[in-house]
Parts: C-alpha cells; structure tokens; sequence
C-alpha cells in the first residue's frame, strides 16, 4: 500500500503509514465539513456495492458504514452471520473469493482476528476489519482524528489510556504513536495489552518523537494529560468475568477526581457503548470535558475516508490486472 488511496485491506493499523493516515483525515476532514454546509457532495462510489457481515451486534459500526456507503453513493448489504455461516456453512476461502466478486468492500466485524485475515487473503474485494478481539483499526483511526480536531493537532500531546488492555487500547496506541502522541497506557496487573500491539505502536513512536509506557497507576497515569479514553472493563465475549473485574477495575474508574490530575483543558473519550457508572461516570461522559458524542459522529467521516480509498485500491487493481 502506498498511499491512503491504495489501501487494499484495512485490518490492523500496522498497514498504514504516518503518511497514508493524514491523508485519510484530510479526506475526512472535507467529507464532515461538506457534510455540515449542506454541500452537494460528490458520489465516487455510485453503482458500487459494500457488504457488511457482522457476528457482533452493532450500533456505531453498522450505522456508520450504511450512512456512509449511502452518501457516497454506493449500495450497502447486512448480512447476519447465520446466513453466510462462515467457515460453518462453508469454507471461508470459498466464500471469500465469491462474496469479493460480488461486492466491491466487505466490511466485517467478529471476534476471532485470524478469520478476518483468511477472509483477507482469499477476497478480491478489500476487507475492513469493523472489530475483532485484537484490533478496531476503524476506531483508533476515529480517536486519533478527534484528538487532532479538538486539541488542534496530537503531535506532542500526552494521552492516557485508562482500563483493559483490549482491542480499542490496541489499535488506538498504534494510531496515537503514528501521530506522535506520547501515550500511557494504565490498566491492573495481568490485563496489559498485547505485547506484539504495543511493540507495533513503540516502532512508530520512535520514527514520530512519541512514546509508549505501560502503567499500573491510574494518577500518575492521567497527570498532566491533554487526553483521558476509557472502554468497558468486560467486552464482548468476557461477560462471565464482569462481576470480578469490576471489582478489580474499581480503582480505574474516570471521574472527576481522577479527571483533576489531568491537564486544566483535557479532553475525554470512550468508544461506547458505555457502562455509566462502572468504567466512567455520568459527571465526566456528560460533563465539559466529554468529546465522546462528536468521537462517534466522526466514526462516519472517517470511514467515509476508508471506503473511498478502499474501493478506490479495487478500481486500480481492476485497471492494471
């Protein structure tokens, strides 16, 4: 992949450039604010088609990338995990290469991440990872692009991550040290986040003047920072753990105390949906601080930005095959 309008799969953010990401927020960039003026946009992905497959429910997810295929022009197709049976009914490859002639994306969203990638690897269509146990390279893309829309830039800027090491704190440390953010991420001992993720994320903060540290102290963690996220304590799949971890999590909880330790102008996100109460309080997620409604709005002009290069990468390979 050399540019951001050759992105052939998007299913970690190890596949993107620095480079190629700012393209993708300038892309989205103009697409949120044709958006917001009422602009007659254009349509690049009109007589296309994108296919979503999504064994996880969805809000966010699902809604965006309609929206977003629907405004750009293209068609969109649901389509529930019982029907396709992937892997169960038949082989993935199979249905890989048929559902990839068909279509000209599939975005899919499921928990095992090797699935995705054997999807990828038999589909002529581009494939977009919408969340897998291990990465959510949609929503640190988002996160990213937030931060550099309400802090004015996140090169430089200290974000804490507060929580489980999970697929959000994945993908957002990759994204966040592409950018040049010096990120901190703070969970309880045994639920840091993956080693391979976090060697990802430290690789691309030695190129851009960032940083990567792995904390245990939630205030120390927060002091000083521009930027607070937080996830629930139990994702999809880990509901018979939510009672132990969260008394384990206790300690991790983003409210207004911890928000003091933090930068006077600090910002705070979460991915939702959120468990008020438990991992954020309703004081800071409805409070001044909170960007997380506008976070889930950009979810549809960052993958705006996604589709079109996606689609655009399938329309050159056609050409030069």
């Amino acid at each position: 992949m050399t540019s951001a309008t050759h992105l052939t799969h998007l299913l970690t953010l190890d596949s993107i450039s620095p480079e190629e990401m700012e393209n993708l927020f300038t892309q989205a960039r103009l697409l949120k604010l044709a958006r917001a003026t009422a602009s007659k946009s254009a349509q690049p992905l009109a007589g296309r088609t994108v296919a979503l497959l999504f064994e996880k429910p969805s809000l966010r997810t699902r809604i965006s990338f309609e929206v977003a295929a629907r405004e750009l022009g293209a068609n969109s197709l649901y389509l529930s995990w019982q029907e396709v049976g992937l892997g169960q009914r038949e082989a993935v490859k199979d249905a890989a290469r048929v559902l990839g002639s068909y279509v000209h994306a599939i975005v899919i969203r499921t928990f095992s991440h090797a699935l995705v990638e054997e999807l990828a690897q038999w589909s002529p269509a581009p494939v977009i990872n919408g969340l897998t146990d291990s990465h959510h390279p949609c929503q640190g893309l988002t996160d990213v692009f937030t931060i550099e829309e309400q802090l004015g830039g996140a090169a430089g800027k200290t974000l804490a991550y507060v929580g489980d090491g999970n697929n959000c704190a994945h993908s957002l440390a990759q994204a966040a040290a592409k950018a040049g953010m010096r990120v901190r991420i703070v969970t309880p001992k045994g639920y840091e986040p993956s080693p391979d993720a976090i060697a990802s994320a430290q690789r691309d903060a030695a190129l851009s003047g960032g940083s990567i540290t792995l904390l245990h102290d939630p205030v120390e963690a927060v002091a000083g920072a521009d930027a607070i996220y937080t996830d629930v304590w139990a994702s999809m799949g880990q509901e018979h753990e939510a009672e132990a971890r969260r008394a384990i999590f206790a300690p991790y909880q983003v409210n207004e105390a911890l928000l003091s330790h933090a930068a006077p102008g600090v910002i705070v996100l979460h991915p939702l949906p959120a468990h008020r109460g438990e991992e954020i309080t309703d004081e800071v997620i409805d409070g001044p601080h909170s960007r997380v409604i506008v976070q889930a709005e950009n979810r549809l002009h960052v993958q705006k930005a996604i589709l079109r290069a996606a689609v655009a990468a399938r329309r050159q390979a056609a050409l030069t095959a």
